[in-house]
């Protein structure tokens, strides 16, 4: 029983005997250092006794990156709901502008007479101008044209039907419609008349035009206005994109106008 009881003591003095017996070999000091700092480091890894550890690193680094992504996620939904609205807003007020109100009649450059109902249930993509026009105007048409190309490589969406009417009608019959048309798209279709004609479906869009004077070769410019117009399947005037949109902008806004599209004839 009593050297039982002496035991802790005899293992106490052995471990402070090897303890003093480290230092006085060589490198022994360094292990003893080592030994030291390991067992300070003990408690700040285990946690005290009887307490439960924290979360670990990797666990609060998810729960920020899920809190960080749902933030994301909440920011990017309300800013949607703001270009729906905004969108909405926008075109509430180009319909109470009374622009494309009223019927066409025209001819396409086949010959054949053209309507507004003739394109109702398609996308429209409109513009004016004439065939003699030196740069905005093959310039604008290139640029619906290239709307038109990024439109149709996306599967899904609807086909966009490209219109290009003349305010020059002296000058824009049929035929010089036909040989115009055919160096941009397959399907752009051209679209003269009479004066009368012309100018009636100029007065519905609220396009402006006026020939300037001729020169010693009888040839003049005809001052517009330069916008492209959409319609939506139900004929009606949805927007309008001037020289300073993009063909990505006008794609893009067209997109967002075909996801929010809701027939009002039905």
């Amino acid at each position: 029983v009593l050297l039982l009881a002496q035991l802790p003591k005899a293992q106490h003095g052995l471990s402070q005997l090897k303890a003093s017996t480290l230092l006085k070999t060589p490198g022994g000091e360094a292990l003893h250092v080592r030994c030291r700092l390991l067992s300070r480091q003990g408690p700040a890894e285990t946690g005290r006794q009887g307490q439960p550890r924290g979360p670990g690193l990797r666990t609060r680094l998810l729960v920020t990156a899920l809190f960080g992504a749902g933030l994301g996620g909440a920011w990017l939904a309300m800013r949607a709901e703001k270009e729906r609205q905004q969108q909405r807003r926008r075109t509430e007020a180009l319909r109470q502008a009374s622009v494309g109100q009223g019927d066409f009649s025209l001819l396409d450059h086949r010959g054949q007479a053209r309507c507004k109902a003739d394109f109702r249930g398609q996308w429209v993509l409109l513009y004016f101008g004439f065939t003699h026009c030196p740069d905005i105007c093959p310039d604008e048409l290139e640029k619906l044209v290239q709307v038109v190309r990024q439109l149709e490589a996306q599967p899904g969406l609807p086909p966009v039907q490209p219109v290009f009417i003349t305010v020059d009608p002296a000058r824009d019959d049929v035929a010089a419609m036909a040989r115009y048309v055919q160096d941009f798209h397959p399907r752009l279709l051209g679209l003269t008349g009479s004066a009368e004609q012309v100018a009636q479906v100029s007065r519905s869009y609220r396009v402006y035009y006026s020939a300037g004077p001729k020169d010693a070769d009888q040839d003049y410019i005809v001052d517009h206005s330069i916008a492209i117009y959409l319609l939506n399947p139900d004929g009606l005037f949805t927007d309008y994109y001037g020289r300073a949109r993009s063909a990505e902008q006008i794609a893009d806004s067209v997109r967002r106008h075909m996801a929010a599209f809701r027939s009002v004839l039905h």
